[in-house]
């Protein structure tokens, strides 16, 4: 009868525990952006090569700057929103596993003495009890922790791909940083240059009204630019100091000594090239972009969440045990005759619960049709970012050209305004027009190549970080997490 009975406990078990599921099956949301890339030219060019998508193109093949790389390095091993990110993994992981536990029976060891009259004799004695106890556990027939297993599994990928969002994301601000401070130096090399030759303007001006062949207007006005490039230069020196700062915060420790250097050296003209990468098409982010994937599987773990509140509505049934010995001498406790074990099943069947088990399935549903929400805007914000990349590629190449010819320009209309203010054919106002023209230039050809710098960073970021085979991206879907 014992064995009869503890076999077929486990084989109701067993049938049990292979229930059914209440997920709703999970259709992908339609991506609810155009076929094509607006500021793509053409859809054949916004195509990528089979070369192209054949190898993942990480950070460290795409920025291919020395220097560059040596600071994305350090900021990789030492920044803290990225150690907070690694460190949510390790939580969500543990969360999954926590959840997970629930499926399998659980095992605890029970000892107990107590003291008190017997029911039968009244005379005073003792009880000890020493065994091991299944506590209740839940028979999974209508996939109620199944469906939160995969509801916390589901969050569990999307924490992974908010760490590979941020990772992707501080790399592309640490470029974004150094190509900025790299500029800053240049602006403050042009405005110190710039001051010089107007102080040195300002001195020969003195020396013209001393000797009265200028008048006060033209040393005012030679004064009025010498004070514009310092405030410029003063501007210049505090916008350096902050770019410096917000980058180091982003590097999680000082400048090195390299990169300090390299600032002396380096300008945006002589910095490597970054690699090309082809733009594809907007159904490839839904594979390549880390935000993207974050959002789909939040979709997924809310859809899971479904299944488990309509399995709240059905019973549950949960089996107990105990095993151990029972004696009124301690000394007898483990002898032979004083073990034995008992069984048994319950059933909580919910007749009413003043509606609480519908509102939690509103409310499951509402989370869902909140997370399709969600994943369709990360969608659409994807599609705009590439778009503006592209828009900025194909435009800020023109942009650059004719602004360094402008500046070519501008440069010799300040040269012969120069020589006809010595030779007194040109007025001094002639000079002075032609140098503020000269310099705001110069400043904006500076500004127009970090631009341009920065888009192609801003493509790699939007493309999800180059092209990545989804064996390379998804690492831990290929390996979930164990415990």
């Amino acid at each position: 009868m014992t064995n009869h009975f503890v076999l077929t406990t486990l084989a109701a078990a067993s049938t049990l525990l292979a229930g059914c599921s209440l997920i709703p099956a999970y259709e992908r949301p339609a991506a609810p952006v155009a076929p094509h890339y607006a500021g793509a030219a053409d859809a054949a060019a916004a195509k990528p090569s089979e070369s192209a998508t054949a190898v993942a193109l990480q950070w460290s093949r795409y920025f291919t700057d020395a220097q560059l790389q040596e600071l994305i390095g350090i900021a990789l091993a030492n920044n803290r929103d990225l150690r907070v990110a690694a460190l949510n993994l390790d939580k969500a992981q543990a969360q999954f596993q926590i959840q997970r536990s629930a499926l399998a029976p659980q095992l605890a060891a029970q000892g107990s003495a107590t003291r008190g009259n017997n029911q039968n004799t009244g005379e005073l004695g003792n009880t000890f009890i020493a065994g091991v106890t299944v506590p209740a556990w839940e028979l999974d027939f209508f996939g109620r922790i199944r469906s939160l297993k995969s509801a916390a599994l589901a969050q569990y990928f999307a924490t992974d791909e908010a760490r590979q969002a941020y990772e992707l994301a501080l790399v592309a601000s640490v470029a974004q940083g150094w190509l900025t401070l790299l500029a800053d130096e240049e602006l403050l090399e042009l405005s110190s240059r710039t001051l010089a030759t107007r102080q040195e303007s300002m001195r020969l001006t003195q020396l013209r009204f001393d000797t009265g062949i200028s008048s006060e207007l033209d040393l005012r006005q030679a004064q009025s630019l010498v004070e514009a490039a310092r405030v410029t230069t003063a501007q210049q020196k505090r916008q350096r100091a902050e770019h410096e700062n917000a980058l180091v915060l982003l590097l999680g420790q000082e400048l090195p000594a390299s990169a300090r250097s390299a600032l002396q050296t380096t300008r945006l003209a002589t910095i490597a090239p970054m690699a090309d990468i082809p733009a594809g098409l907007p159904s490839d982010l839904l594979t390549h972009r880390p935000d993207i994937r974050q959002a789909e599987q939040q979709l997924l773990s809310a859809n899971a969440n479904i299944g488990a509140a309509r399995a709240a509505f059905f019973p549950s049934i949960s089996l107990t045990g105990q095993y151990g010995s029972v004696s009124p001498e301690l000394s007898d406790l483990f002898k032979s005759g004083t073990w034995g074990f008992n069984a048994g099943a319950s059933i909580n069947l919910p007749i009413f619960t003043a509606g609480r088990n519908l509102a939690n399935l509103r409310v499951a549903k509402a989370d869902r049709e909140i997370a399709v929400a969600q994943y369709e805007k990360a969608i659409q914000v994807g599609f705009k970012e590439v778009s503006d990349a592209l828009a900025g590629r194909s435009t800020l190449g023109e942009q650059a050209q004719a602004q360094a010819a402008q500046t070519a320009a501008e440069r010799r209309r300040f040269e012969l305004a120069d020589l006809r203010y010595r030779n007194g054919v040109a007025s001094y106002l002639d000079l002075l027009d032609a140098q503020r023209a000269l310099f705001a230039l110069e400043q904006a050809d500076v500004q127009t190549r970090l631009l341009q710098q920065i888009n192609q960073i801003q493509l790699y970021k939007a493309l999800g970080g180059g092209w990545n085979t989804p064996s390379t991206a998804h690492p831990s879907r290929n390996h979930p997490p164990q415990g």
